[in-house]
């Protein structure tokens, strides 16, 4: 018998708060996450999250919807792209980004809430 489970990430399991980086995780019992993550203008994973995560590029792989707001992903390989509002995207580890504008970039992500913004 499965066990149906809801939860609501405006009372998340957990807060990550970085430079310029606010993070909400609902933890379910399926050993998934979903992550809604806030990056202010100005946030480059470089100079926010790179600290916390102590690594050259992020090593988190994520699946994510983009709510509001614009990033620029930057591959190690050099590859690049830019998300906005409406769009999905499977990001491999692997990766820089940046907030491109004034606006806030709000996304949800569906695979990389277990680690992201955590220490190793």
């Amino acid at each position: 018998m499965s066990n149906l489970e809801l939860k609501n990430l405006s009372h998340p399991d957990e807060i990550r708060d970085l430079p310029k980086t606010h993070v909400e995780v609902a933890n379910l019992n399926s050993d998934h996450t979903v992550m809604r993550a806030t990056f202010q203008p100005g946030w480059k994973w470089s100079e926010c999250v790179k600290p916390t995560a102590g690594t050259q590029s992020c090593q988190v792989a994520h699946t994510i919807y983009n709510i509001s707001g614009r990033m620029k992903i930057i591959m190690d390989d050099g590859t690049e792209k830019e998300i906005g509002p409406g769009d999905v995207a499977d990001i491999p580890p692997g990766h820089n980004a940046m907030v491109i504008g004034d606006e806030p970039c709000v996304m949800i992500d569906f695979s990389g809430g277990k680690s992201y913004a955590k220490l190793p």
